[in-house]
């Protein structure tokens, strides 16, 4: 939604809407819209005389299969990762016959392509581009001081002379919360306290993994909270940690958690892998260290939170206002989906 909005600002490009905002049984509504779409979306092409169809994931591009030989227009999806490796057979089974009525593919990033390529996309079909975000909701951060104050009077995190540690996002085995507890955060020399925003069906292993290291002192599971806590907790912190590690079947499409934590001026380290690949640049925003290293993990821990992070800091959130606007994504995506029309019309 907030790539369509910035695409509305466009003068070159109109855009028509086929959305819906779903809650409580969300199947039953998708299979709805989805039914709706198959007979009504190519007929609404036509009247339109739109010069392409967009699909915003593998699941409503499944449509292309069905409604192929009613359109006379490319149809392209854009792909995330979960909706490319659900490990479902049938679903597996249906992914390439998806792929072969496209014209187009847009992954969030590399890692996701390559797993379209496994399935059956043509490496020529595809391009990767990444995620934006909206810059208006992530301009004001409150301040790290007063921040630091409302967590330590909600939670009592005792941030005092301690770094802080910051993970956010659903707590599953792939996103590697207990891994890092177990095995990264005991190495760490520097003084740090570690916040994990987020809830999800690992949480009870996370809680052993702080008992049966003794690191409760250190350790603050805050469960899943409104965005204006998550902001403070953004703000709070000095460091942003994403410690992730392969699971089959699963996988990090992008990792706008750690773009969102860099805009609040905190920059990350995180493990090489997946979409995150194609988020962080060493040096620039954070880093990236081969996973289920925990050794290289808390040396780079160390060696950020002991350099200059004050400019780290500012420079981490120039870095990625820049390059992951939307204003400059979606730009990317116009010039792509130009490059299939005129291919088609060729």
């Amino acid at each position: 939604m907030q790539m369509i909005r910035e695409l509305e600002k466009k003068e070159s490009v109109e855009i028509f809407k086929e959305t819906v905002n779903v809650s409580g049984n969300v199947g039953l509504k998708t299979f709805a819209f989805l039914v709706k779409q198959l007979f009504e979306l190519p007929q609404k092409a036509k009247e339109k005389q739109a010069d392409i169809i967009l699909f915003s994931s593998m699941v409503t591009a499944s449509l292309s299969y069905l409604i192929d030989g009613r359109v006379s227009i490319p149809m392209v999806t854009i792909n995330h990762g979960r909706d490319v490796t659900l490990p479902v057979s049938i679903y597996q089974w249906f992914v390439p016959k998806i792929f072969a009525h496209l014209d187009g593919v847009i992954s969030v990033s590399r890692a996701t392509r390559q797993e379209c390529i496994k399935r059956g996309m043509k490496p020529e079909q595809g391009v990767a581009l990444p995620n934006g975000f909206d810059l208006d909701k992530l301009e004001n951060f409150p301040e790290k001081q007063s921040s630091r104050m409302n967590l330590n009077r909600k939670f009592q995190i005792p941030f005092n002379e301690n770094f802080a540690l910051l993970t956010v996002g659903r707590q599953v085995k792939r996103k590697g919360h207990e891994w890092f507890i177990r095995n990264v955060l005991p190495r760490i020399e520097s003084k740090v306290i570690y916040m994990a925003v987020g809830d999800g069906p690992e949480f009870e292993n996370v809680k052993q993994a702080v008992a049966d290291t003794g690191q409760g002192e250190k350790v603050f599971l805050l469960g899943r909270q409104p965005d204006d806590v998550l902001k403070e907790a953004y703000a709070a912190s000095d460091l942003f940690v994403m410690p992730n590690i392969p699971v089959e079947g699963d996988m990090e499409g992008f990792g706008i958690v750690l773009l969102e934590a860099n805009m609040a001026r905190t920059p990350a380290v995180a493990a090489d892998l997946e979409g995150i690949k194609d988020v962080i640049t060493n040096g620039k925003n954070g880093y990236r260290i081969p996973a289920l290293e925990p050794e290289q993990f808390a040396g780079k821990v160390d060696e950020v939170l002991q350099g200059d992070l004050a400019a780290f800091a500012e420079n981490t959130r120039n870095f990625v206002k820049h390059k992951f606007s939307w204003k400059t994504v979606t730009q990317q995506y116009i010039d792509y989906l130009q490059k299939v029309i005129s291919e088609q019309r060729n």
